[in-house]
């Protein structure tokens, strides 16, 4: 059983309370820029052990009859088809899930602000989807003037030639599916149109990393350098908040390198009223208070950072990043004295692989292994073969440990997988017919309504969320996509799991 640091409970009163602490000093409105991920925050999760996942959503209920909710998506991103790893979805796919989610959890969003808008086809078609599904869609184009002409950018031909939004609420919540999608322009130009109309708008932000009232080398920080290794993010101490209070503070690059044009700016628009002393004022943030176990949220964040080495090495692989993400990730792994093999179900997967080489029994010339740490500590393992991926394998072999089942009983008839492998032959035209992990799900799913031990296995497939797992061999789409949906946390190694371009 994985040890507890961090208490949900007394974290949503603390942030709640700072929240509204916070609107209630700009006494017609706060636009507070919400970062960070709002529903399914795995990387807090990971880092804070006991942080719920959904805990902003559960944040935003409680504040739900005092806050408006606008969503900010970038439109190159929608132009690139950028895709949250997490999910494996495109920027636009996630913002519609994101507007189905807050729906299933009582909440509606007010509108949608395309920022950076240059008539791109591909933010065109996204509007149109939008709005002729009944949501509110706003587009907002490059602030002339940006970021050094603070008289441009804070006139009717900077944030006044935007399209102001109509909200009602005291508390206007503006989020993203991912950085870099205009959050911070969006709540500037509201606080600009609300000045003009007579209203004592205020800004704020609500960031959970880096968690500002810890050290700067503490792991939880670390381990949000090494998410953000790619961005090229650095954790600071506040220069600006150890001046003026002569206190020590963290905050990130970003935000302290804008801070001298952003208080510009909000002098401009709001006045002395308006204007912080430093990028930690502007933060509401109050995780830092609900740490309850800081040795177990060290120890968790260290995983973390390994972690992101891992998956950054694997990218590169693959060309999604530069090697200087790879190595920034690795040297700070190395700042807190942890190696690649300190992540427990590194070397068991390797020997995995070992194994399945020394006894010939991969599947074309690629031997793959693959361990997962089950909720007891134990650690179980799987090898590829001509029948299916290492990942079935190994979920398979897990959910028979947890299940009590002998492992020399078949969940799935070794017959049925090969009919399978044969449709993909002989129908799909498939070279490639060992069965990926998506593939046995549905097959143990299907064994489950006529075979007792079958479905006593698949009972315990929740049991698998949350767990570690390790892979010599990047993994498949279909293994991925099957991962993840399992919730498993899962690294590889950088060796592709097939000699053909395409399958891999």
């Amino acid at each position: 059983m994985k040890k507890i640091g961090f208490d949900n409970e007394k974290y949503l009163k603390e942030q709640s309370a700072e929240i509204l602490k916070r609107v209630k000093k700009f006494s017609d409105k706060l636009y507070l820029e919400f970062g960070g991920k709002l529903l399914f925050d795995y990387h807090a999760a990971r880092v804070l052990p006991g942080f719920d996942p959904n805990v902003k959503m559960r944040l935003l209920q409680k504040l739900k009859d005092s806050a408006d909710i606008i969503l900010c998506i970038h439109s190159g991103d929608i132009e690139r088809r950028k895709v949250r790893a997490d999910f494996g979805i495109t920027y636009d796919a996630d913002a519609f899930k994101l507007i189905d989610d807050l729906r299933s959890w009582d909440l509606d969003v007010t509108g949608v602000v395309i920022t950076r808008f240059s008539d791109q086809p591909a933010a065109k078609i996204f509007k149109n989807k939008l709005e002729r599904r009944g949501v509110r869609v706003y587009t907002h184009r490059f602030t002339k003037g940006y970021p050094t002409d603070v008289d441009l950018i804070a006139s009717d031909e900077g944030y006044g030639a935007n399209e102001y939004i109509e909200t009602t609420k005291p508390l206007v919540v503006v989020t993203a599916p991912g950085p870099g999608s205009g959050k911070l322009a969006t709540c500037l130009s509201q606080a600009y149109h609300d000045h003009k109309r007579g209203l004592k708008s205020g800004y704020a932000k609500f960031e959970t990393f880096p968690i500002w009232n810890l050290p700067l080398g503490h792991p939880v920080n670390v381990a949000y350098e090494s998410a953000t290794a790619d961005l090229g993010d650095i954790n600071m101490v506040d220069s600006f908040h150890l001046e003026a209070y002569h206190k020590t503070t963290v905050n990130y690059n970003r935000d302290i390198e804008v801070f001298p044009v952003l208080r510009r700016i909000l002098k401009k628009i709001m006045g002395d009223d308006g204007v912080y002393k430093s990028p930690t004022d502007m933060g509401v943030n109050r995780a830092g208070f609900a740490i309850t176990d800081d040795e177990t949220v060290r120890k968790a964040a260290v995983q973390e950072v390994i972690a992101r080495y891992f998956r950054y090495s694997c990218e590169y692989q693959m060309g999604f990043v530069e090697k200087e993400a790879v190595e920034r990730a690795e040297l700070l792994m190395k700042n807190l004295e942890a190696k690649a093999e300190d992540r427990c179900v590194v070397l068991p997967a390797r020997r995995a692989a070992q194994e399945a080489l020394k006894k010939g029994e991969g599947n074309k010339g690629i031997f793959c292994g693959a361990a997962l740490e089950l909720p007891d500590g134990t650690i179980e393992t799987g090898k590829n073969s001509p029948l299916m991926h290492a990942a079935s394998s190994l979920v398979l072999n897990a959910v028979k440990k947890l299940a009590g089942i002998p492992d020399q009983i078949h969940l799935i008839s070794p017959t049925i997988i090969e009919s399978i492998g044969n449709l993909r032959r002989t129908v799909f035209n498939s070279r490639v017919v060992s069965l990926d992990l998506e593939e046995i799900l549905i097959a143990l799913s299907i064994c489950a309504a006529t075979n007792p031990t079958a479905q006593a296995a698949m009972e315990k497939l929740k049991e698998l969320r949350g767990a570690d797992a390790h892979m010599t061999h990047i993994p498949t789409s279909g293994d991925e996509k099957g991962l993840r949906k399992l919730g498993i946390n899962l690294t590889s190694d950088t060796d592709f799991s097939s000699l053909s371009l395409f399958e891999s």
